[in-house]
């Protein structure tokens, strides 16, 4: 045992997320033992661009020092005590703390452990809503999202998502939803082009919440990007119309903010773009920084008074977890926040935004890339075989697959979604590590796709 390396040792004992482990155990793997900044370095002390910010959660850079304080300190009084009957100071200050950044109209918070979770909780929340207000509505038990989104991957986050890759298997497990067709431009699902588009993926939601209002209880919808699907982008105003047709036919909105809060977008939150306010919302990834696991679903006051009773009632939300509220995590997620304002976090995002989209045009020049979708810090590049057809790389084709590889041996890691190289930075990147980063990117696609 004591001259197996740390790779053996994962290859014989443990099993990866999203990782087919057949080719995990045939190839050689990266372990990564510590980080400055925005990079990475391994065991061999090689360091690479942390190119998707540890899977779209860390925003500040690793080590960072006021977010290393924070847990720190904490250490001196506790690290976890439960929140079921109890409160902590952590807890109930970020809980103040992210009322005073959120959309209007949110005010309480129910804190979990991951993005499903958070999800899975809304999703609960808005059923038993319906059952429980003043005037109940007892019909409201549908759920209706977009094709090709994707909330998480607890039983109730895939019921609402759309990816079949990830979720066909598990359809048998599956509650009933109501889907209709997402704004992919670039595919569009009604054979539009941007000259001729009228929204007409807009249209075709209309007819459906038109049709089954009286039987849907939330629209669950990733605000302006559908992260997992490829970094698909909403065209303007998507958003705006959504909270419309909801609110016209009484239909709560859940805005699943999880990728997209915390600057991502260039606004704290994808929403304040639009200035929507959704009447759940649920935010995870960047909310401590990149630091400890923590989510929050966050709701509005009418909905809160719905689980309001006598104990005789049962009107209690019966839902949590044993790490709910967790000190630690609340303690660095305030400290992330404190960040926001100490640093002028999203004000200077603006130049980096900007950077971002002229240094992308570039990429336009090479062959395979049929399209480019960004958003803030957000970014997805979509390589084809076959530009005129938009014919998609196939997975045995290994070219999405090379080309992350060829980045990593340049020096920045990252991860692909489909036929989609993403490129999701931390916040706190330079200008020159943006451009240096996107050099690497525009380098690794020529060298693979190169005709």
């Amino acid at each position: 045992m004591k001259n197996q390396t740390i790779e053996t040792i994962d290859k014989q004992y443990v099993w990866h997320p999203f990782t087919q482990m057949k080719e995990w155990q045939e190839e050689s793997q990266l372990v990564i033992t510590g980080g400055e900044g925005v990079r990475l370095c391994d065991e061999n002390g090689n360091w690479y661009y942390d190119g998707n910010s540890s899977m779209w959660v860390n925003l500040h850079g690793h080590r960072k020092k006021e977010l290393d304080d924070a847990i720190i300190h904490q250490l001196t009084s506790i690290a976890h005590s439960t929140f079921l009957g109890l409160s902590s100071p952590p807890a109930a200050l970020l809980a103040k703390e992210l009322i005073s950044i959120v959309p209007e109209g949110l005010s309480r918070v129910f804190y979990s452990d991951s993005g499903s979770e958070a999800v899975e909780i809304a999703l609960k929340m808005a059923f038993q809503y319906w059952q429980q207000r003043e005037k109940p509505v007892p019909t409201k038990t549908m759920f209706l999202h977009l094709v090709n989104s994707y909330h998480g991957d607890t039983i109730g986050s895939v019921s609402v998502g759309g990816i079949d890759l990830f979720h066909s298997t598990y359809h048998p497990l599956l509650f009933p939803t109501i889907s209709v067709p997402c704004p992919y431009c670039y595919r569009c699902p009604f054979e539009c082009e941007p000259n001729s588009c009228k929204m007409e993926c807009l249209e075709s939601l209309t007819n459906v919440i038109k049709k089954e209002h009286e039987r849907i209880a939330a629209f669950i919808i990733e605000p302006l990007a559908m992260g997992a699907a490829g970094m698909i982008t909403f065209p303007d105003r998507y958003l705006t119309k959504v909270r419309e047709l909801c609110n016209t036919y009484n239909i709560l909105l859940i805005a699943d903010e999880v990728a997209t809060g915390f600057g991502r977008t260039g606004k704290m939150f994808a929403c304040d773009h639009e200035e929507i306010s959704p009447d759940i919302m649920t935010v995870a990834k960047g909310l401590t920084g990149g630091y400890l696991p923590l989510a929050a679903t966050i709701t509005t006051e009418e909905i809160f008074n719905a689980f309001l009773g006598d104990a005789s009632e049962s009107k209690t939300f019966f839902h949590g977890h044993s790490y709910t509220g967790n000190q630690l995590a609340c303690a660095v997620a305030r400290a992330n926040l404190e960040l926001f304002q100490k640093d002028q976090i999203i004000p200077a995002l603006c130049e980096k935004v900007t950077l971002i989209e002229s240094e992308l045009k570039w990429f336009y020049t090479l062959s395979h890339v049929g399209d480019i979708r960004q958003i803030g810090m957000m970014v997805g590049i979509e390589l084809v075989k076959n530009p005129d057809s938009r014919q998609p790389y196939l997975p045995e084709d290994g070219v999405i697959k090379s080309v992350i590889l060829e980045a990593q041996q340049r020096g920045m890691i990252t991860r692909p979604l489909g036929n989609v190289i993403v490129f999701l930075p931390p916040l706190s990147s330079t200008l020159k590590e943006l451009h240096e980063m996107l050099n690497i990117l525009f380098e690794s696609i020529t060298s693979v796709t190169r005709d």
